[in-house]
């Protein structure tokens, strides 16, 4: 997952976002929510999630810059709209119901595309937004439309998008899915994803505009 992501600068000009003009790394977290979750994994994902705010909000910097947003699947809902840390306030997730994954992953790119418009209008500067999926199943949708989207945002450099499988994922679908190689969480080792998330995330907030940045390596959490 070594990507080096380019910041997009806009000059600030408009009164809205006034009291905060720093640039904007959006991140959104699309999370399968669906029945096979219940129990152990979905409270894992709960508590990596915390543990992803906590980690910001330690960051000055970050917690001015990064922004997040939350798409649960089983059934497709936003659960938080994009929003600095300071401002976001997750509730429990709960597992049940089935897996509408392409339906998700159309909502979320739908949702980065609005957000950089609104960068857009107000005069705020933004790093490339990311997409990240994180599922243990495969999808009781159509997922064509989907992964087209992604290969065409991908390659016109509209976002960076991520597959993250647990347990039982259909790795041959996430393929499918995304450009870049899917990878596997090591049993629930959510709160370290989280982590690295978090890292990632402020090391990407904290570089000047117009630098590139070298995201660290997916170590401890993922299965090669």
């Amino acid at each position: 997952m070594d990507e080096y992501i380019s910041f997009e600068q806009i000059p600030f000009g408009s009164e809205s976002f006034a009291d905060n003009p720093e640039p904007r790394c959006p991140c959104v977290l699309l999370l399968d929510t669906s029945g096979s979750m219940s129990g152990k994994p979905i409270a894992q994902l709960n508590e990596g999630i915390q543990t992803l705010k906590k980690e910001l909000l330690a960051d000055p910097l970050a917690s001015k810059r990064v922004e997040i947003a939350i798409v649960t699947f089983g059934p497709v809902t936003v659960e938080s709209d994009f929003t600095t840390v300071g401002n976001f306030f997750p509730r429990p997730l709960h597992a049940e119901n089935d897996t509408p994954m392409g339906a998700a992953i159309n909502l979320g790119i739908d949702m980065v595309t609005r957000r950089k418009n609104e960068y857009k209008a107000h005069g705020i500067g933004y790093y490339k937004p990311w997409i990240i999926l994180i599922t243990d199943g495969a999808p009781t949708d159509s997922h064509s439309k989907a992964a087209m989207q992604v290969r065409e945002g991908e390659a016109m450099s509209s976002f960076a998008f991520f597959a993250i499988g647990v347990e039982d994922a259909n790795f041959d679908i996430l393929r499918e899915i995304s450009v870049r190689q899917p990878l596997k969480l090591k049993g629930l080792m959510f709160r370290e994803f989280f982590i690295w998330l978090s890292g990632s995330l402020k090391s990407v907030s904290s570089k000047n505009p117009g630098n590139k940045v070298n995201l660290l390596p997916p170590t401890g959490w993922a299965e090669v």
